[in-house]
């Protein structure tokens, strides 16, 4: 027996009518799913927000700590999200940072490509390890006892200066943009391949062909950072220490006196005359030629200065007190110099 036509026909109505409602239904779901994960949105209240992914996190531990850093509005946005985007497999770990509204598949873009956020940690030129490590703590990137002990292992320098004992001046003086976490073994390592890479090829070469090693080189560079800020100078003061190499005359460098006194934790912030006595072989006063390592941490500027002084003959110079020196050749100019820029300028001074 077979169906009457009216009951097919209402069947198949019946059918498409339930089609139509399957489309609408998932046409519906299909909207708000996509609305959900392009909609932007901040649940936090304050101008940033950091959330960070520990290596090994699957996606579901992701999501959660972005719900919960009010990030992403909900589990179920997110997960919609990386079935979206398709990018489960690549999110990477590290500390993120968030400071305006963003929708769900930004965030996974932004994990995706690793764009975690860097702290910037700056040293200045003419630091010692004891003074970067005070940075170092200070920045709260671990404690100063963690980046001495870094330092203190000359291995990294060891192709370039066999006899280094610590890596006192060849920590590159600059600003490094880091991840949260990074150790102070890290932080050195990152800090001495700045060094090699200033310290180029052509520099090195420089200072073969003056018969210099790298080590006389970056003691030299380290003179000239600590008594001079004065570009222009640089070249100058690096050929006064230059020819008094040559001539075999002491350096007579007061940093170099000051950093023998830190050595002994008896700096106090002022270099009295008697000092100048400390029996030291940091001490250029008592002991001639350059100190047995550098003092400091120079710049590329002062590195160049070392390798390539100025054509001057000057053996002396004295502060001017305003940044700059006056140089001259023979004693009897300095000591005009001294009397000029020390004696008269001190008793004006106190006149007025």
């Amino acid at each position: 027996m077979t169906s009457h036509p009216s009951r097919r026909v209402r069947w198949l109505k019946r059918l498409a009518l339930l089609l139509v409602l399957a489309l609408v239904v998932f046409g519906a779901a299909g909207w708000w799913i996509y609305s959900r994960v392009n909609e932007p949105y901040r649940g936090y209240t304050g101008a940033e927000q950091f959330v960070d992914i520990p290596n090994g996190t699957g996606p579901v531990g992701i999501g959660q700590r972005l719900v919960d850093a009010g990030i992403v509005r909900d589990p179920w946005t997110f997960r919609a999200a990386v079935l979206i985007s398709g990018r489960a497999r690549e999110l990477k770990a590290g500390e993120y940072r968030y400071d305006k509204p963003i929708d769900a598949l930004e965030v996974i873009d932004k994990i995706r490509r690793g764009d975690i956020y860097r702290r910037l940690l700056t040293f200045r030129e003419g630091l010692t390890i004891a003074e970067m490590a005070a940075v170092f703590e200070q920045k709260g990137f671990g404690s100063a006892a963690e980046f001495v002990q870094a330092a203190s292992d000359p291995a990294a320098i060891r192709d370039l200066d066999p006899a280094a004992r610590d890596l006192e001046g060849y920590l590159f003086p600059e600003t490094y943009a880091l991840p949260r976490g990074t150790s102070a073994r890290d932080v050195v390592g990152s800090m001495v391949t700045g060094f090699k890479k200033a310290f180029d090829d052509e520099l090195r070469a420089a200072a073969a062909a003056d018969g210099l090693t790298v080590r006389q080189v970056v003691t030299l560079a380290a003179l000239v950072e600590k008594e001079t800020g004065t570009p222009d100078e640089r070249p100058i003061v690096a050929a006064v220490y230059r020819n008094r190499m040559t001539m075999g005359m002491a350096m007579q460098a007061d940093p170099t006196v000051i950093y023998a006194l830190q050595k002994a934790g008896r700096y106090n912030g002022n270099l009295r005359r008697e000092d100048l006595q400390l029996d030291s072989p940091y001490n250029t006063y008592r002991y001639p030629g350059l100190p047995p390592g550098p003092i400091a941490s120079p710049g590329r500027a002062s590195l160049q200065a070392a390798v390539r002084p100025a054509p001057v003959d000057y053996v002396y110079f004295v502060s001017k007190n305003d940044g700059t020196h006056a140089f001259a050749t023979t004693l009897e100019e300095h000591n005009q110099n001294v009397f000029t820029w020390q004696v008269e300028y001190f008793r004006k001074q106190r006149q007025r």
